[in-house]
Order: C-alpha cells, then structure tokens, then sequence
C-alpha cells in the first residue's frame, strides 16, 4: 500500500526514536530548512487515539521560526510500545513520561510545551509536577476537567463495547463509518484503521477513563507561574469553546480562538494555528529573558 499523501514528510522532518530513563518513544522532529535552530524548542503531545501525526501539518511551519520541534507518541499510542499495567496511562504516570520527553528535548534548554485534548490533561501534570525546564504551557482543545459533550459519549461507548468485542469491531462498527460519512479519504481512513489497532487496548481503557472522570486543577495550574495560552476551534466538540473560555479566564491565559476549526486546529487551521503559536512562543521568550 503506498504512503497517504498526507503522511509524506515536509522538509526538515524527519523519524526519531527518543530513548529516556523511563522508556523509548516514537517521534517527529522538525528543523529549520534553512537557518539555524536558535530559539528555544518545543514539544507536541497528541490527544486520545491520536499521534505525532496530529501535528504533521504544521511542524514545517513552526520549525521555520527558528527553533527545533517535536511531536511524540506517548506511551501505548500507535508506534510507541506500552505494558498492559492501567497504572501506566494515568495522566500523573504519562505526565512523567512527557517530563522526562522534556528532559530530553531541552537538553538543557527550556521548551515550550503543548498538550492536545487528553494530551493537554496529560501535559498539565507534567507542568504541576514541576521538575521540567519549561518556557511555555498550551492548552490546545482541552480543557479543565474531564471530557463533555459528543466526544464524551464516544469515550464511554470505548469503555463498554471495548472489553466486550475489542479494536476491530470498534473501528468496523463506529469509527469508519463515522469517518466515511465525514468524507474522510481514503488513504487517511487507511491511516486512522492502522494507527487505531497499533494501540494498546489497556491504554485505550484506562486513557479513556482518565479523559472522563479528570479533575478540575485549573486552580492548580493558574500558580505554576508560566506563560500560558489556551487556544481552541471555535467550533469544538470536545469540551465546549465557552468552558475553555473560562478555563482561560481562571488562568490569566492568553486565548485564541481559531475560526473554522472544530477540535483539531493544527490539522483544520495549519497556517493560523502556527502562527498563533510562534506568536506566543516568541513573546514567552522574550518575557523570560527579559526576567533574567
């Protein structure tokens, strides 16, 4: 089967293999096509059954202002390998993991960090924990707490149906008819059938009932004392634009609200999406240094 065309890799990406303390992780990197990397680095963390694909439409585009960037599976996700152990896809035990992703894309620089939906449930542990050299903190179509609305209900027809009959009926009975009626491609479908069934079953249960029943530690992350941004479609299903409007409020955080996008601004909106974000990167920097 040939490569969807979606899936070719932009100059200045390529495949890596990130090897930490707590275990190895697939991922992207981008760099400059041209010029030098000289701004502070930043890493992508994708949503429930997503991956560092998520990102691919927009990581040339970050790369080119100037600073290395990278997009990872977490643990259990797609080309990313993961134990049968629940206890291992907690948002605190993948938050760790992400801290110690951090660890090695800053080597010794701060980075700017984004969670996608879950991935920004995840991400925020890893920022309360507060052992990672950061600069930044995104919210990318998250949200306080656990997951309302439409995708809420897809995340507990996972929870009861997944025991029951398993991946292959998932995909064969809800989401490729979801994605054919949507007029998903067919080389993308392909994509979502494969990136689907690479994932391990105990994460999809237990990230499944982490993005459900997560906690409110709005509170919590308004004092980390970082430069935060929240930035969502205006049309999201996930947790709804007015709730993270909110959640923004609470932080004292930059928002952005990218029109025409629903839950996926990097894929929906690439170009504003990126812009946006190499906005507030660069502003943070400059707050920073200006800091001392």
């Amino acid at each position: 089967m040939s490569t969807p065309r979606f899936l070719t890799l932009p100059p200045g990406v390529t495949v890596l293999q990130i090897e930490t303390e707590v275990g190895s992780f697939a991922a992207l990197e981008a760099l400059p096509v041209s010029g030098v990397a000289e701004r502070w680095p930043a890493l992508l963390v994708p949503g429930y059954t997503g991956s560092k694909e998520d990102f691919l439409a927009v990581l040339q585009t970050l790369a080119q202002a100037g600073r290395r960037v990278i997009a990872v599976d977490m643990r259990g996700q797609y080309e990313t390998p993961g134990p049968d152990d629940p206890q291992a896809y907690t948002c605190a035990s993948l938050g760790a993991d992400v801290d110690a992703i951090a660890a090695y894309v800053g080597a010794g620089e701060p980075v700017h960090l984004l969670g996608h939906s879950f991935g920004g449930l995840v991400a925020r542990e890893t920022v309360l924990k507060g052992n990672a050299q950061l600069a930044s903190f995104t919210l990318m179509s998250s949200g306080p707490a656990g997951i309302i609305g439409p995708r809420e209900r897809a995340g507990r027809i996972m929870l009861t149906e997944l025991p029951e009959h398993g991946i292959d009926y998932l995909w064969a009975n809800r989401m490729e008819p979801d994605a054919l009626r949507a007029g998903v491609p067919d080389d993308i479908v392909a994509f979502l059938r494969k990136r689907l069934l690479a994932n391990s079953p105990a994460g999809l249960l237990a990230m499944a009932d982490q993005v459900l029943n997560a906690r409110d530690r709005v509170d919590d992350l308004a004092g980390s004392g970082l430069d935060l941004l929240v930035l969502y479609g205006e049309h999201d299903d996930g947790w709804p634009p007015v709730l993270q409007a909110e959640m923004a409020h609470r932080l004292s955080a930059e928002c952005v609200v990218v029109p025409g996008s629903v839950h996926s601004p990097a894929v929906e909106a690439p170009e504003t999406t990126a812009a946006a974000l190499t906005r507030f990167w660069n502003a943070a920097e400059s707050r920073l240094l200006q800091r001392g």
